[in-house]
């Protein structure tokens, strides 16, 4: 046997040296696992340039830098305004009282936060849990337009004005978007109200349901 495996070897080494053009070996990794370690590597990087960010205030007083975070191989990405004060302490987003919600939105679905990948428009966290300003989003979007890149999900579902005018460029109400069909770069996007205005106005819960039903069908394709 060793003498058949040595025989092998130095058979292909000849194969190689003679026609390198032509011998292929297989590659130990299956193409689905190699490109999510290239997305994972991408977003690293990318995640490291958003730590290093100074290019508005919010960086200055933020405890920290709060990137997308979640599955980067998936066909649904979810979208918010900004960190709030737990996912400035824990550098993750969504893991406040907002992001208990979701994950029973989610749960809802028969989905998990784990088969997704969530982000922000903005990375850092604004004073006092206020909305983001124009010009922080400018400062910032381009960074979430990286993530949208790479991930490449079909379903992208924006969470809340902010969140949907900026990915939409419009200025109507939250409540007009909710009726008309979008798409973002040729992604299915679903509008929808964020989670804490949920835990403000318990008579927004029956439309984001609504909403939700949506992204299952999609998702599953049902």
């Amino acid at each position: 046997m060793n003498n058949l495996n040595h025989e092998i070897r130095r058979y292909f080494q000849q194969q190689l040296e003679l026609y390198p053009e032509n011998v292929f070996l297989a590659d130990k990794k299956p193409k689905a696992e190699k490109k999510s370690m290239e997305k994972e590597n991408i977003l690293e990087d990318l995640y490291s340039r958003i730590g290093d960010c100074t290019s508005c205030a919010l960086a200055e007083k933020c405890n920290q830098k709060v990137p997308g975070h979640g599955k980067t191989d998936t066909r649904l990405m979810l979208i918010g305004e900004a960190p709030g004060r737990e996912e400035d302490k824990q550098g993750l987003p969504f893991v406040g009282k907002s992001g208990k919600l979701l994950d029973k939105i989610l749960a809802a679905i028969e989905l998990k936060r784990e088969q997704i990948y969530i982000s922000n428009i903005v990375k850092c966290r604004p004073p006092e849990n206020r909305n983001p300003r124009q010009e922080e989003i400018q400062k910032c979007i381009g960074f979430l337009q990286e993530e949208i890149e790479v991930v490449d999900p079909d379903i992208i579902v924006a969470l809340g004005l902010t969140a949907s005018r900026n990915l939409l460029n419009s200025d109507s109400s939250l409540k007009q978007l909710r009726q008309e069909d979008h798409t973002y770069q040729g992604k299915i996007l679903i509008p929808t109200y964020h989670p804490s205005a949920l835990l403000q106005n318990p008579s927004y819960k029956r439309p984001t349901w609504e909403d939700f039903k949506k992204v299952k069908k999609l998702y599953f394709g049902e």
